[in-house]
């Protein structure tokens, strides 16, 4: 029996990635695995207004900060909320509002040094502990961190690869996605999305005891439904209609290849669990902005899912 912690969209929070890598010593699992889309989605600046003092407006509600105590505890609830903190002036908001590209030129160095952070802190905690670790970016994720991943100790990248989990137990994995309205940096036509999955199917030795870490859910399980939108991307009916908006290929190949076990996230509303026959499909859906892990403890065992359980953290 071999025991997998799966997480999924922690979206840049400080807070769940290192709950996630805690995960194994506390659940006793054996492998980690991060389904996908581990950056945040944008900078919070915090703006120096002279003597110790500084403005920051997190969700909507602004703040005064007074000293550098006051100061990295703001910073942190930033991080923990899976945005990136920028502490700046007055005149460097003007230049960087002023500067084509600027702004993404600061997004980019902030999101790849808290890769380099996350990478050290999981390197340090999971030495010597016998547990390995797994992650696929997704869908939302800027390819630049592929590279940071790959120069951890501990942390292995497993995009469009087949990896062994155990003896009896392997893996498949992309983090790409179908298309959605966000035009986001891993997503592409489902034909395209089923060629990509495609190579990596012969790979597998044992079908029946194979896992799909698939970052899409399959359409239409109820693992995938999320709020409808209008043309102006807000919610439909104030959030209460929900439409599917899975990938149609990840749905086929589960049909079709009936492996033992399903890992999918993206969409985070579409927590829970669904059978495709013998194949149990898991989304164990995000709650990051809150500081909320949400994941699923997996026994794997001989042609056949063990105990499973979803958690909350």
């Amino acid at each position: 029996m071999t025991r997998i912690f799966f997480a999924t969209d922690v979206h840049g929070s400080e807070i769940c990635w290192k709950k996630f890598i805690n995960a194994g010593k506390f659940y006793e699992a054996t492998v980690l695995i991060l389904g996908g889309d581990m950056t945040g989605k944008a900078i919070i600046p915090i703006i120096a207004q002279g003597n110790d003092k500084y403005k920051v407006t997190l969700l909507d509600q602004e703040t005064l900060l007074e000293g550098k105590a006051e100061l990295d505890k703001m910073a942190a609830t930033i991080q923990d909320r899976g945005y990136y903190p920028y502490v700046t002036d007055p005149d460097e908001v003007a230049e960087i509002s002023a500067t084509p590209g600027r702004s993404d030129a600061i997004f980019l160095d902030k999101v790849l040094s808290t890769i380099d952070r996350w990478m050290a802190y999981a390197d340090a905690r999971l030495e010597g502990s016998g547990m390995t670790c797994y992650v696929c970016p997704g869908n939302d994720d800027m390819f630049e961190i592929d590279k940071a991943i790959a120069a951890s100790k501990h942390v292995r990248t497993v995009e469009g690869t087949v990896v062994r989990l155990d003896d009896h137990h392997e893996m498949l994995s992309t983090g790409w996605s179908n298309p959605t309205p966000w035009k986001t940096h891993r997503e592409e036509p489902e034909e395209a999305l089923r060629q990509r999955i495609a190579p990596m199917l012969p790979l597998i030795q044992d079908m029946p005891n194979a896992v799909f870490n698939l970052h899409a859910p399959p359409y239409g399980s109820g693992l995938d439904e999320a709020p409808e939108l209008t043309k102006d991307m807000r919610p439909a009916y104030a959030g209460r209609s929900l439409i599917p908006v899975g990938s149609k290929a990840v749905a086929e190949v589960i049909e079709k290849h009936k492996p033992l076990l399903g890992l999918h996230g993206h969409i985070h509303e579409g927590k829970g669990t669904r059978k495709y026959g013998r194949t149990l499909c898991i989304n164990p859906g995000s709650m990051y902005e809150q500081g909320i892990l949400h994941g699923a403890l997996v026994d794997l065992e001989l042609k056949k899912v063990g105990n499973y359980v979803l958690t909350t953290g």
